[in-house]
């Protein structure tokens, strides 16, 4: 479906932004914001990060007119899950009061690589839409 095709692109770029731009904690350039506004981000990055896990795994499901199943729209998806993904675990370590002595080799990997898979979600962003029929993009 179209709609899957364009909330894909939307949602890649947006979270890869998100994720090339995102600021660590201690950054000496970073400003310190009002918390409400830090709430509201925080929402923002929760939504966006549940939006895009779920249109990439609505973007293995349909497919455009022409394309082959599955493998033409797997990088989109995929990034789709990544991108989601480190956008829900940044969420769920900042808002939660239980605080693990050991992280997962999950976490751990999607912490060292967030801004190449922000790089790689915001290419694949660009790749789709100038190419929506190409194989593998």
């Amino acid at each position: 479906m179209i709609q899957f095709y364009f909330l894909s692109i939307l949602c890649n770029a947006t979270a890869g932004y998100i994720l090339i731009s995102d600021r660590e904690q201690g950054d000496k350039n970073a400003i310190d914001t009002d918390p409400t506004i830090s709430a509201k981000q925080d929402t923002f990055r929760l939504v966006l990060g549940i939006l895009t896990m779920i249109t990439g795994l609505f973007k293995l499901l349909s497919v455009i007119q022409g394309d082959l199943p599955v493998v033409g729209d797997i990088i989109p998806a995929l990034l789709g899950f990544g991108s989601g993904s480190v956008l829900l675990v940044k969420y769920y370590r900042k808002n939660t009061t239980f605080e693990p002595k050991t992280f997962s080799l999950f976490e751990l990997f999607l912490d060292r690589y967030k801004k190449q898979i922000g790089y790689l979600a915001v290419g694949a962003a660009i790749l789709h839409f100038l190419f929506p029929q190409a194989l593998l993009i």
